[in-house]
């Protein structure tokens, strides 16, 4: 069964710094891009960073770039989000995915909340 693991949110000052960590079973993990979505509250679920299976190729929102840095780690089947520069409008139940697997369930998600 696909299963999709998020953890490492929390509360943060705008400026501050969180990483988040996905652990991901259930599928051949190496040969799967990997991207992390959110969801603001009244907004519709948005791509936020994919990493690419070989090599490692990443893309991001223009929203993030030069913030976020998402990375893998094949060997324990995890995918990492660095936030970094938060702002308020980051606040978002952020989760992660493998896009080609289209049918599996989402995970619960982990609760990104940047405020003073």
């Amino acid at each position: 069964q696909v299963q999709f693991v998020e953890s490492g949110g929390g509360l943060v000052q705008p400026g501050g710094s969180l990483r988040l960590s996905c652990a991901a079973s259930g599928f051949t993990f190496s040969v799967f891009a990997m991207s992390w979505y959110r969801q603001a509250p009244g907004k519709e679920r948005e791509l936020v960073a994919s990493i690419a299976s070989v090599r490692g190729s990443t893309n991001y929102a223009d929203s993030v770039k030069g913030r976020f840095t998402i990375s893998r780690d094949n060997a324990q089947n995890t995918v990492t989000l660095q936030m970094n520069s938060l702002k308020p409008e980051d606040t978002a139940v952020y989760y992660c995915r493998a896009p080609g697997l289209a049918l599996a369930s989402w995970g619960q998600g982990t609760q990104v909340t940047v405020s003073s």
